[in-house]
């Protein structure tokens, strides 16, 4: 997976106010309730809760998550590059809801062969921003490695596809429709599952027989931050015209550069937004 996943700190960092904002306030405040099957997971006892979180990166879910959960804790945190892992571990822990500070491991783990072993003893499995790149084979091991330890999982931020920016512009429905088929493309024989990722969990944790709740979450990019409005409009359009020239759309590509002037005239004026919706995804064990 590291081929596919390469993502730079500097994005991390860039995103990560904006992810804390939209992610679901509403399914983090119901994990409590379904750790160790009681309220405030009173049934683990006074031994740490264990979250292993795949896709880490920087450890942006942890410091989000964790003080909203009772404690003490344990966070595990799985990444593909151990540079990005590093950072978290080097930086000052967050703490728990009784301001704690919380415990960090980090392990190199390759996503794709992902065993029921990798999470032995997690009282909880997050993961962010992540089951819109892997492939359905590596979606179906994610879950299948959570069912099997029965732990609860709370994977927020998974892309839905749809985006509307203000003002409209006509062009918009030709990148989304580009940009969608470049979140499924092939690399290196993985089959992207870009916005499927989220329906596809979803689907495989109910035929599990676990009860599953959703929430519909947003990215809302204005002139309140520039700089995340620019760096996201480019890779979404740059993605679209590398499908398109792969497709040999010449509509679009005809089109794009055109557009890439209107819409970055726009948002110096401070007159371009962008809302992109994700799906956020709670399940735990019947």
């Amino acid at each position: 997976m590291s081929g596919v996943l390469e993502v730079s700190a500097d994005w991390l960092a860039l995103r990560e106010a904006e992810d804390a904002r939209a992610r679901s306030r509403r399914l983090a405040r119901a994990v409590p309730g379904v750790l160790g099957g009681v309220p405030d997971g009173r049934a683990l006892g006074a031994r740490p809760i264990a979250v292993h979180d795949l896709g880490s990166g920087t450890g942006s879910m942890m410091r989000w998550l964790a003080p909203q959960l009772p404690g003490p804790q344990t966070w595990v945190l799985h990444d593909w590059n151990a540079g990005l892992t590093a950072r978290a571990v080097a930086g000052e822990p967050p703490e728990d809801r009784s301001g704690r500070p919380i415990a960090i491991e980090s392990r190199v783990t390759p996503l794709d062969r992902l065993a029921p072993a990798d999470l032995a003893g997690a009282d909880l499995v997050t993961a962010s921003a992540l089951l819109d790149v892997v492939t359905a084979q590596e979606a179906h091991a994610i879950v299948d490695a959570c069912v099997a330890v029965g732990a609860p999982v709370l994977l927020p931020l998974s892309v839905t596809g749809d985006v509307e920016l203000r003002p409209w512009d006509p062009r918009d429905i030709l990148v989304a429709r580009a940009f969608n088929e470049h979140q499924r493309r092939e690399v290196d024989g993985r089959r992207l599952l870009g916005r499927f990722g989220a329906p596809i969990a979803r689907g495989l944790l109910g035929r599990a027989g676990w009860h599953v709740r959703t929430a519909l979450t947003t990215w809302r990019l204005d002139r309140r931050d520039p700089r995340l409005l620019a760096e996201w409009f480019d890779g979404w359009l740059d993605a679209a015209v590398e499908q398109a020239q792969g497709d040999r759309d010449r509509v679009l590509l005809d089109q794009a550069r055109g557009y890439r002037e209107l819409r970055s005239d726009q948002q110096r004026h401070g007159a371009l937004s962008a809302v992109v919706y994700h799906l956020d995804v709670l399940a735990w064990p019947r």
